[in-house]
């Protein structure tokens, strides 16, 4: 009896934070914010000093349309900035983007279980998601899974992961197919080369993370991470599909520039 009043707690006091409306403030970053914004995210290093700015600025405007809280974990500065920067990143070649499918952030203090929402629960393996029904709105990330994917600089960033599932759902479906994004004469260039790649995959012959052949939305999520953090590496090992998604994000995260 004792986890389902756990579970249903939980549940109530996360609907809480969905519907709870505190007002929105003008968002000020802490005075250490280019700091830590240049020891923890390297695409922000990537860019000129005009970019950087306008990276800061739009990092203020999403804290202040979007909540980040903590469930069982508390929110810090850096928190906050990496929550922004994994939102700002996969937009920043727009300039008037804004998540409007999205209105709060929950940190776990470790990976939970997506079915229950418990990271308490013995079967925990899930680092990120973005919500439907009664979650609508909402993401929920690891707050450990978000860290590492800022500091370990590998081809795996849970952050940016749930923020291109959330562009992807902005035609309605989350299928690897970013209409919004996507102009659609690239539609059949971009599925032949998730289908190439996905084989490769399973083949045992490419380096994106095998999590990317479970279907076409996490291919694009998968190599999103790839494509930003390590854009270099990227760019060599798969040119093509790098030329592509420079064109579907509108930006080259390698050299900084935007389109």
């Amino acid at each position: 009896m004792a986890p389902v009043i756990v579970l249903i707690l939980l549940f109530l006091l996360i609907l809480f934070f969905i519907f709870y409306k505190k007002p929105i403030k003008k968002i000020a970053l802490p005075e250490n914010y280019k700091q830590l914004l240049s020891q923890h995210v390297s695409y922000y290093n990537r860019l000129n000093e005009k970019n950087k700015t306008i990276f800061e600025e739009r990092i203020k405007e999403f804290l202040g349309r979007v909540r980040i809280d903590g469930i069982d974990t508390t929110v810090d500065e850096l928190d906050t900035l990496l929550v922004a920067s994994s939102a700002v990143i996969p937009v920043f070649g727009f300039k008037k983007w804004t998540y409007f499918n999205l209105k709060n952030v929950l940190l776990y203090p470790a990976s939970f279980n997506k079915e229950e929402f418990l990271a308490s629960d013995y079967e925990k393996n899930t680092l990120g998601m973005i919500g439907n029904g009664p979650m609508q709105r909402v993401m929920i990330l690891s707050k450990p899974a978000l860290h590492y994917g800022f500091k370990n600089q590998g081809k795996e960033n849970t952050g940016i992961h749930e923020f291109v599932h959330l562009l992807d759902k902005e035609d309605g479906d989350v299928d690897g197919l970013p209409e919004a994004l996507l102009n659609r004469k690239f539609n059949s260039k971009w599925i032949e080369l998730i289908n190439k790649n996905i084989e490769s995959i399973l083949s045992g012959h490419s380096d994106i993370n095998d999590y990317g052949a479970y279907n076409k939305a996490e291919f694009f999520a998968v190599t999103s991470e790839y494509f930003f953090n390590q854009p270099d590496l990227f760019k060599e090992n798969h040119p093509e599909l790098f030329d592509l998604m420079c064109m579907i994000f509108n930006q080259n995260p390698e050299t900084g520039e935007l389109k």
